[in-house]
C-alpha cells in the first residue's frame, strides 16, 4: 500500500533507538524526510547514518532535551517545517506511590508529559498551516492503571486524555491529533529487564526471550510493529482519524 508519504517531513523525538528510531526508518522508507531529536549525539548520530545509508531522504538529527523548555524552542527553530510530529521521547520509572518521591514524578513527567505538550505547542503553527499531523506515541499502561507503575499510569493517562482532546480541536484546524499505546516491546529497556531476570532465573541473560512465552503470541512486539502503525496513522490513507488512540498490547490486560 502507498501510504502516500513521499515528500513529507516528519520529525521523531526519542528517535535513536527502539520504538523511535523504528518510526524514523519506516517513515523514511515511506520516502519522508526525517529529523531525529535525541539526547545523546552518539546514538543519534549513528542512527541518523543508518537511516541515511539505506533511504534516498533528508535526514536531520538534532541532539536535545526534551525536558527543558528553552530546547523545545531551539528544536522547534531549527527543524522549521515539518508536515508530521511524532511524540516519542520518554522513560517513566516503575515503582509504587510510597517508592517515588516527587522529584521522580516531576523528572519523568517534565520529559515525556509535559515535553509532549509542549511539543505540539511549539509545533501547532506550521503544523497547522501545512494540515499536519500529531502521532504520540503513549503506553498500554494508560490502560492497565498498575499501581506499580503508578507514575507512568497516571502520565499516560494523562497524555491520553491531553490526545483526544487535542484531536477535536485539529479536526476544527484542518489538522489531525492521533495516539498509539504500544504494550510489551523489545526495546532496549524490555531487554534490559529481562535479561536481569533471565540471568537470575536461568542463568543465562542472553536467553531472556524465554521468559516473554507467557505475553500475547508468545513475545514482546518489536518496534517495526509499531512503527508501521505510526505510518498509517500519520498518513492520508487515516485521513479521517482524529482523537482516537490504537491500542497495541496483544490484549493482554482484556
Amino acid at each position: 500500500m502507498d501510504l502516500k508519504l513521499t515528500g513529507k517531513r516528519a520529525l521523531v523525538s526519542g528517535a535513536s533507538k527502539g520504538i523511535g528510531r523504528a518510526t524514523a526508518l519506516e517513515l523514511a522508507r515511506e520516502g519522508c524526510d526525517v529529523v531525529l531529536v535525541a539526547r545523546t549525539r552518539a546514538t543519534l548520530d549513528e542512527a541518523a547514518a543508518d537511516i541515511r545509508g539505506r533511504c534516498q531522504v533528508g535526514v536531520q538529527a538534532i541532539a536535545a532535551d526534551l525536558s527543558r523548555q528553552a530546547e523545545i524552542e531551539r528544536v522547534a527553530a531549527e527543524a522549521a517545517e515539518i508536515d508530521i510530529l511524532v511524540n516519542n521521547a520518554g522513560a517513566i520509572p516503575a515503582g509504587d506511590l510510597m517508592a517515588l518521591d516527587d522529584a521522580a514524578f516531576r523528572a519523568a513527567w517534565d520529559l515525556k508529559v509535559f515535553g509532549y505538550i509542549s511539543m505540539c505547542r511549539a509545533f501547532w503553527p506550521v503544523l497547522k498551516a501545512r494540515g499536519g499531523v500529531i502521532v504520540n506515541v503513549i503506553g498500554a499502561a494508560a490502560e492497565w492503571l498498575d499501581p506499580g507503575y503508578i507514575c507512568g499510569s497516571t502520565g499516560n493517562a494523562a497524555l491520553a486524555a491531553f490526545t483526544r482532546a487535542l484531536g477535536k480541536q485539529a479536526q476544527k484546524e484542518g489538522m489531525r491529533v492521533v495516539g498509539i499505546h504500544p504494550g510489551p516491546t523489545a526495546t532496549d529497556r524490555f531487554a534490559i529487564r529481562f535479561k536481569a531476570r533471565a540471568a537470575q532465573e536461568l542463568g543465562d541473560e542472553t536467553r531472556w526471550r524465554e521468559l516473554t512465552g507467557s505475553l500475547p503470541y508468545g513475545r514482546p512486539a518489536e518496534p517495526e510493529e509499531v512503527a508501521a502503525a505510526v505510518a498509517f496513522l500519520a498518513s492520508p490513507r487515516s485521513g479521517y482519524t482524529t482523537g482516537s488512540i490504537l491500542t497495541m498490547d496483544g490484549a493482554i490486560r482484556s
